[in-house]
């Protein structure tokens, strides 16, 4: 009997160690940390339903850090200190990302934090950030209701979500023929409520008939009846608020049922270039908006300008950036330049020196307003063909768009 248990202690001490080793991997994060390095922590959607735009903000992430410490690192009290990302997979799930952040500030002892993707995720991590104390900086939402509670540590780089919408409305008034009727359809999230909100008072103002005003369950995949409701009521314009794979479903669908009203337009997916993979010439005519384009004007510190930017993110990742890559290198470089106002990384001068911050990005100008969040105006963008056209912005036309959509037979 001694002898067997003899034999079986090695074996099962060998199980365990590899079960072990698997489950550490699983959860474990990226990167690790010395001393005298300045850890940033975040949990992203690396999988699940938003995965595609979650890795948007890890790989921006990324190689800002990389680029920053390739530059000497952050700068305190005359010394560098390179930048270590620990970030977590959050599996598209709030209750998890929650989790995940309480354990970068209890247990991994983060020195500061960086965003998730989409604004419910937002709006539920920033309460960690408020409540332990720790700047969170992010990129990845947008709604109005995160910045609505006057909360002091939560910072955002991407526009009030209620001004989406704000570009497209005033092109709409300028459009040949001018378009009469809109419909206005929405998710049920944090995000899409807020642009429902701030869209339908622009619309009024604008003088356009809104016959219908619809919210659609989040992540949903039939949208036949909204649809045929278009169809049936001859709708000129659609707006739509929602995520990728919705939007993508829309437009397969509308395909599908013949539906070509005038114009639609999508906050989200025209500037992704999976987007217009993912549809092919079915892309075509889709307007969306961007707070963001690779541009030599946006001059930058650590990259040069935006330019140099996308190019070394597509070098590196295989796939072009867009505003959501933007905004997370942006969020990056916000909290290097706050600690170097400051300094210091200590939290609460670091947050003080984000409220009065004020440099120039990759992203374009950061400045937050006392609600903690920047206001930069949506450029009205729109697929012709193969290229992504600059169309509308705050002068006005950029690019003659193509209007009104052909139905789908005729293309």
């Amino acid at each position: 009997m001694l002898l067997q248990r003899s034999r079986l202690l090695p074996a099962l001490s060998a199980f365990l160690l590899s079960t072990l080793s698997a489950a550490a991997l699983t959860c474990a994060p990226t990167g690790t940390a010395l001393a005298q390095d300045v850890l940033l922590g975040a949990s992203v959607q690396l999988t699940g339903p938003v995965a595609n735009t979650g890795r948007y903000y890890r790989d921006a992430y990324q190689l800002a850090i990389d680029k920053i410490n390739a530059a000497g690192g952050v700068k305190i009290a005359g010394q560098p200190h390179k930048l270590v990302l620990r970030l977590y997979d959050n599996q598209s799930d709030v209750n998890l990302s929650v989790r995940q952040y309480t354990r970068l500030v209890t247990e991994d002892k983060v020195n500061l934090l960086l965003g998730p993707f989409a604004s419910n995720f937002a709006l539920a991590d920033s309460a960690v950030s408020e409540k332990y104390k720790i700047p969170m900086v992010e990129g990845g939402g947008a709604s109005d209701q995160i910045f609505a509670r006057k909360f002091n540590y939560i910072f955002g780089t991407l526009a009030p979500a209620s001004n989406y919408f704000g570009s497209t409305v005033e092109m709409l008034k300028s459009l040949k023929p001018e378009p009469k009727s809109v419909a206005l359809l929405y998710a049920d999230d944090a995000f899409d409520v807020s642009v429902a909100e701030g869209t339908r008072p622009k619309l009024k103002q604008a003088g356009l008939n809104v016959v219908m005003d619809e919210r659609y369950s989040t992540n949903a995949t039939d949208f036949n009846s909204l649809l045929s409701q278009i169809k049936s009521k001859n709708v000129d314009v659609v707006l739509v608020a929602g995520h990728e794979t919705e939007i993508l479903n829309f437009v397969r669908q509308a395909k599908s049922l013949a539906v070509a009203p005038k114009l639609y337009s999508f906050t989200v997916g025209v500037p992704s270039e999976d987007f217009r993979k993912a549809l092919g010439k079915d892309a075509d005519y889709a307007f969306g908006m961007t707070a963001w384009l690779p541009s030599t004007t946006l001059k930058d510190r650590w990259f040069g300008d935006a330019l140099q930017f996308a190019k070394e993110y597509k070098a590196k990742f295989g796939y072009d950036p867009d505003y959501h890559a933007a905004s997370g290198a942006a969020d990056v470089e916000a909290l290097v330049q706050a600690m170097e106002d400051a300094d210091s990384i200590d939290p609460q001068k670091v947050r003080d020196a984000l409220a009065k911050i004020k440099f120039d990005s990759l992203y374009g100008p950061i400045a937050f307003n006392a609600q903690g969040q920047i206001d930069l105006p949506q450029v009205v963008i729109q697929v012709q063909g193969n290229q992504l056209a600059e169309i509308y912005g705050a002068k006005g036309f950029v690019k003659q768009p193509k209007y009104p959509m052909p139905a789908w037979s005729a293309r």
